[in-house]
């Protein structure tokens, strides 16, 4: 039997167009060790490591006609160099000549003729330092057959390779003949099955999404329960071109944690976690861009967000192993920063109680929770739902509180980079690492050509905050 995938991995396929890249990504910065880091280490390390997730060494086939899913298969001309590349930046090697860099390479489609994946080692960069940057489909990282390769080659201690056993043998490819007989074979064996997948070839991407995730009875709830209010009008929900922009900015946990301290009183009902001082620095950040553009900004305005989160605190070195996925309206509209951050945590913290948000229970059933892929899985659920519902996607992963290393090269900063839907202008990554929040701004060339500025309000909403409170 064929290693079908599934009705979801399946929709980004379908999803995807000139105009929508479906592939998540991450860029991560690192200080070389005294010897250096070159190419052939980052080869190979990547070449030892990738017998953990064979799913790398598998690209898609459709099968004749598209009577059912396609399937993975091996790529008998598996060649690791062309996945694993090397670049650099220009002197000075400045980070927004990093972001340019990043910015155009996750414009640019993945080979579907190969394993759906990529890896670059950016070279050049200030102070010596080096950047490794992924691109992986959203149809590869399902969270239990394959993890994000920017988590496979990350260790907690520095140290150079064990030379891993590498027992992986190609299959033979089957034939345009063997793939038709499969289907039928699988039709046979499960009608039903094969009724949901023909059904899923032909149907429109939206009605893919809400199908798939209508096996959740938690996820069936809570669609149900917002689409009964969607989601305001806004200019982040444009029609784009396929080319981004991506900045990177980085700020300091401490500044997060104070500003929940100093608002958190013993005698309050109200529970405020980082978590949600990250999403008021991010609405604060939105109120100002919003302005900034001339845009009429009202007391009762929002932003409607799609977070998928972790129900541990940001600052909490404990997995991310419990998650919940939540529509929370921002408020823009409010011009103090105090406020907002309690309206936040208000909204969240009715998220939860009223059982709007989708349980981990339901999203593992759904794709396989886990704890180094959430960005991208993340990015999936934001995907299947109908941009009627929200406006934005924005994914928050506590990190680890120490050090990372590639080799025996330290990770100094991790970034996500989480792609665009259709009719979206804007996605925000977050993750902590190591006493340190790192913001990624995915943005459509476009129709934002300001998401610098964006950048610089949500820093400056942050330092609103620190004084408010």
């Amino acid at each position: 039997m064929a290693d079908r995938l599934s009705s979801l991995d399946a929709s980004f396929l379908y999803l995807e167009d000139n105009t929508t890249p479906m592939h998540v990504g991450s860029v991560m910065t690192f200080k070389p060790p005294q010897e250096g880091f070159e190419y052939d280490n980052v080869l190979d390390l990547v070449s030892n490591r990738i017998a953990f997730v064979p799913r790398y060494r598998q690209k898609v086939r459709f099968t004749p006609g598209r009577i059912s899913n396609p399937v993975w298969v091996d790529d008998r001309d598996f060649d690791i160099t062309y996945h694993v590349r090397r670049s650099a930046l220009p002197k000075p090697g400045t980070t927004a000549q990093l972001e340019e860099f990043v910015g155009r390479i996750q414009s640019r489609a993945l080979d579907r003729s190969r394993p759906l994946w990529e890896l670059y080692l950016v070279e050049g960069l200030q102070g010596g330092r080096f950047a490794i940057v992924t691109k992986t489909h959203q149809a590869l990282v399902d969270g239990v057959n394959a993890i994000d390769i920017g988590q496979v080659i990350v260790d907690p201690e520095a140290s150079r390779e064990d030379q891993i056993p590498q027992t992986w043998r190609p299959r033979a490819e089957p034939s345009s003949v063997e793939l038709l007989a499969d289907s039928v074979w699988s039709a046979v064996r499960r009608p039903g099955r094969a009724l949901s997948e023909g059904v899923s070839a032909i149907s429109n991407v939206h009605t893919l999404g809400r199908r798939v995730m209508g096996t959740a009875t938690d996820v069936l709830g809570a669609i149900a329960r917002t689409a009964t209010s969607p989601a305001p009008s806004s200019p982040l929900n444009t029609s784009g071109g396929g080319y981004r922009r991506f900045v990177m900015l980085e700020s300091k946990l401490a500044d997060y944690q104070k500003v929940r301290s100093r608002v958190t009183t013993p005698t309050a009902n109200e529970h405020i976690t980082v978590h949600d001082v990250v999403l008021a620095a991010v609405a604060g950040g939105l109120r100002a861009w919003l302005m900034a553009r001339g845009q009429a900004v009202d007391s009762g305005a929002t932003v409607r967000a799609m977070v998928p989160v972790s129900t541990h605190s940001i600052d909490d070195e404990s997995e991310a192993d419990q998650v919940t996925a939540c529509f929370v309206d921002l408020p823009v509209g409010e011009p103090n920063a105090r406020m907002r951050l309690h309206q936040v945590a208000y909204a969240m913290q009715q998220q939860v109680d009223s059982r709007t948000a989708v349980g981990a229970r339901s999203l593992s059933a759904l794709s396989g929770f886990a704890p180094p892929t959430l960005h991208s899985l993340g990015a999936r659920l934001g995907s299947a739902m109908s941009r009627r519902m929200f406006n934005l996607v924005i994914t928050n992963v506590p990190g680890p509180q120490h050090k990372m290393y590639a080799a025996d090269a330290e990770m100094v900063g991790s970034c996500p980079v989480i792609p665009l839907g259709k009719g979206q202008a804007l996605a925000i990554g977050l993750t902590s690492y190591n006493g340190k929040v790192f913001v990624g701004l995915t943005a459509d060339r476009d129709t934002m050509p300001d998401v610098e500025m964006l950048g610089q309000c949500i820093e400056e909403a942050l330092s609103e905050l620190m004084i408010e409170s």
